[in-house]
């Protein structure tokens, strides 16, 4: 077995094992990860880390697994994310299944099959191709090459992500090519940019206790000190304020208004190499400012299928 697949593997056990910690915000309280057991058309039912839960569907309740899939297109063990109804935590508004994202520089391209470095440590991801998604990665993704950028969503098929659709643009140049920013001497507590997903199950350090990540956030200009393992991070479009683990971010989606206090939980360098903008509510503010966790995301409001949303996000606690 690859080493890919046995940190799918992993999976399972990271998220059945993992406690509430940190006490999730209200907002967090409607968002539910865990494995599934079993699902017909009108039940789902989830293993979580705090026993199985059971949600029922209303007609409005939809299903996402690379497209619009019916709930008994979900086969027990898939990993899914359970967004709950306004109206209570038994009723599911909005289910992902098998949701990846493959975010970081291109190593190898071979057919329809990429190699995607995501940095800091992180193992290699596989990502395939399908046809029918070719054409859309390709608008926003022309140069399949070694050494550009890529960011695309997509499922997981085994130890592979298969991708469906591109993030945000990719930049027009390779990433060892970016255009010298100047650093910035001045820092804002208050910044706008845009906010993205990443999965803390996958390619996790084994220092890293699971139940840390269960709401928060990877900052692109983590301080090296105090973090341990690497974080390939450079100099962010945004002048982000160099943070620690621990700091506590408050984000608000400007699209939907949402907003928690997250705290800062892992490294996020990938996201200092970009310098794009999310195709929502039609704001010019270029740049990434956090990777939420996927728990995090959805309880802001983000479509797991989007990637990202703009995004306003004021240091709680600014250190050093």
């Amino acid at each position: 077995m690859t080493d890919s697949g046995r940190d799918r593997r992993r999976f399972t056990a990271a998220v059945l094992g993992a406690g509430a910690v940190p006490e999730p915000t209200p907002v967090h309280r409607r968002v539910v990860r865990g494995v599934v057991v079993d699902a017909t058309s009108y039940m789902l039912c989830v293993a979580t880390p705090e026993g199985e839960e059971r949600f029922l569907y209303e007609r409005v309740t939809s299903f996402w697994s690379g497209g619009e899939v019916l709930p008994t297109e979900l086969c027990p063990g898939d990993d899914v994310v359970v967004l709950c109804s306004h109206d209570g935590r038994l009723v599911a508004e909005r289910v992902w299944a098998r949701a990846a994202r493959a975010t970081g520089v291109i190593t190898d391209c071979e057919g329809d099959t990429l190699r995607i470095d995501p940095g800091h440590g992180r193992p290699r991801l596989t990502v395939i191709l399908p046809y029918r998604s070719s054409g859309r990665i390709g608008v926003r993704h022309p140069r399949l090459e070694a050494g550009y950028l890529f960011d695309a969503v997509g499922v997981w098929r085994g130890a592979e992500i298969e991708a469906t659709r591109p993030v945000t643009t990719q930049p027009p140049y390779p990433l060892n090519s970016t255009p010298r920013r100047p650093p910035t001497r001045e820092h804002s507590t208050t910044l706008s940019g845009i906010a993205t997903w990443y999965d803390p199950a996958w390619g996790r350090a084994s220092h890293q206790d699971p139940r840390a990540v269960a709401a928060g956030a990877a900052y692109p200009a983590l301080d090296p000190v105090g973090h341990e393992g690497p974080c390939d991070r450079r100099t962010s479009c945004v002048p982000l304020p160099l943070l620690s683990t621990g700091a506590t971010l408050h984000l608000r989606n400007d699209c939907t208004q949402d907003a928690a206090v997250v705290p800062v939980v892992d490294c996020a360098a990938a996201d200092s190499w970009l310098c794009d903008l999310c195709p929502a509510c039609g704001s010019q503010s270029a740049g990434r400012l956090a990777s939420l966790t996927m728990t995090s995301f959805v309880a802001l409001g983000g479509r797991l299928e989007a990637g990202c949303f703009n995004a306003t996000m004021t240091v709680a606690n600014l250190e050093g």
